[in-house]
């Protein structure tokens, strides 16, 4: 069982000293911190850190309770980021000990869900000065051509036309 966007937004609140147990969301509130939270994945998303977070198709189509299936290895950055994002809204200051958890775990998720993506070398790229054929001279000075495209996903292939 995965954290559900709920937890993350409770959690959240409890670490800017909103506990649940003594201060109780209002609804519109609950749906401020879940549209920050979604648009805090969202950015997340567009930057290269894909977690599985469940994105909504428009902002207000987002379910408060549905699990997220987001690693574990994600709560702690998604909990003191998105209560460094909440924390002006409600008057509140976040400690210093949650600045530098949420920048740590934010850069430690990043390292490990970001990829580079594989890409061939164009046809167009010269050679350089030191890739000279063994026969001598130049025969072409370019790079060859891909025979087979690197797959660009599951099911597809890049293409150079």
């Amino acid at each position: 069982m995965s954290w559900t966007k709920r937890a993350y937004i409770t959690e959240a609140m409890t670490e800017i000293g909103l506990a649940d147990y003594v201060y109780d969301l209002t609804p519109a509130e609950m749906q401020s911190a879940l549209r920050r939270l979604d648009t805090m994945m969202a950015e997340w998303e567009g930057r290269g850190i894909r977690v599985g977070y469940p994105m909504a198709g428009t902002p207000g189509a987002s379910d408060i309770d549905v699990e997220t299936s987001v690693p574990e290895v994600a709560s702690t950055a998604i909990i003191t980021n998105l209560a460094r994002q909440l924390a002006p809204s409600f008057g509140k200051q976040v400690a210093q000990e949650t600045m530098m958890t949420a920048r740590k775990s934010l850069s430690t998720l990043s390292n490990t869900t970001t990829s580079i993506p594989e890409m061939q070398f164009p046809a167009s790229l010269p050679r350089g000065a030191g890739q000279k054929s063994w026969r001598g001279g130049y025969q072409n000075p370019f790079f060859p051509r891909p025979s087979s495209p690197v797959a660009a996903g599951p099911d597809s292939d890049i293409d150079f036309e």
